[in-house]
């Protein structure tokens, strides 16, 4: 074979192919870049013809990071009401799921015979008004009675009864009891003012004719004996639910140690213990000074 066979055949033989060549390159890099760029601003640009300036894409932008995931409660919105599987497990749980102070566990059939024998209406009235060791609505006030008899009807379903959870109100019945509750205050205000009271009498000095005797000042040992009969001595009284019966210095001994304060706020707001739960001001509407002389009254029993 000749060397010629051998020789390494190249496109470019000549100077000028050698520019056509490098300028095709660089043609095709320039091409590329182009539609690279096209491709990255193909989204259409804020501007005349866009969405960009409407109210809804400006408030978008200006929205606060804040914001973000976060929603507000609308505190005129209309109540949303529980369910009852909901309310019992919130409040109910703590006795009925336990049995304390007689109350019938939910799921307890022999239990629950005799109560739901009286029929749902009587069962409501109970759970709503309180009964025995029962505190008015579990001690909740905040709950709507609809609520309280939806945690009744859940109870007593367990039990086997068939019970329909009430439904909530319909807005005409709603509408008309706020506009009820709205004229109360008028009508409050159209009652003539109190008259004067009467200047206190010298001590010793027996009242004028006709004055009225002065009722019991709130906060005092009174009116914290008598809150206790009526109401603390349901619990206290037989040491139900963990509660420390009055009289018992053993008992009362550790959560004197503890401080007035802080048993006026279990007193007031409530409290769970191990043993036990103490209801918001045992379950009654009484005045922050009345619950107060009635926890002054079990500790002057206790020392």
């Amino acid at each position: 074979m000749s060397d010629a066979q051998h020789e390494h055949h190249s496109f470019i033989r000549t100077p000028k192919q050698l520019v056509i060549a490098v300028a095709g390159f660089f043609l095709v890099i320039v091409i590329g870049i182009i539609l690279l760029v096209i491709f990255a601003t193909n989204k259409p640009l804020g501007g005349a013809g866009s969405e960009s300036q409407s109210a809804q894409a400006i408030a978008a932008r200006v929205r606060p990071v804040a914001e973000e995931g976060f929603a507000f409660k609308d505190v005129n919105a209309p109540k949303v009401l529980q369910s009852g599987q909901a309310v019992y497990n919130a409040v109910c749980v703590a006795c009925h799921g336990t049995g304390a102070a007689g109350a019938p566990k939910a799921g307890d059939a022999g239990a629950w015979a005799a109560r739901i024998a009286q029929g749902y209406d009587t069962l409501v009235q109970h759970a709503v008004q309180g009964i025995r060791a029962m505190p008015p609505k579990g001690g909740n006030a905040d709950l709507d009675n609809i609520e309280v008899a939806r945690a009744v009807a859940y109870m007593a379903n367990q039990a086997g009864a068939k019970f329909k959870e009430p439904e909530a109100p319909a807005p005409a019945q709603a509408n008309a009891a706020a506009q009820s509750a709205a004229a109360a205050p008028a009508a409050a205000a159209a009652v003539p003012a109190p008259a004067p009271a009467t200047p206190a009498a010298t001590p010793g000095t027996p009242p004028a004719a006709g004055a009225l005797a002065t009722p019991a000042i709130a906060g005092n040992s009174e009116a914290g004996k008598t809150l206790f009969n009526s109401t603390c001595a349901a619990c206290h009284g037989a040491g139900i639910a963990g509660a420390p019966k009055v009289g018992d210095k053993a008992a009362w001994a550790p959560r004197i140690a503890q401080g007035t304060n802080t048993l006026y706020e279990h007193a007031l707001k409530g409290f769970q213990g191990k043993t036990g739960m103490m209801p918001p001001k045992g379950g009654s509407t009484a005045p922050d000074a009345d619950v107060k002389a009635a926890v002054d009254y079990m500790v002057a029993a206790a020392k």
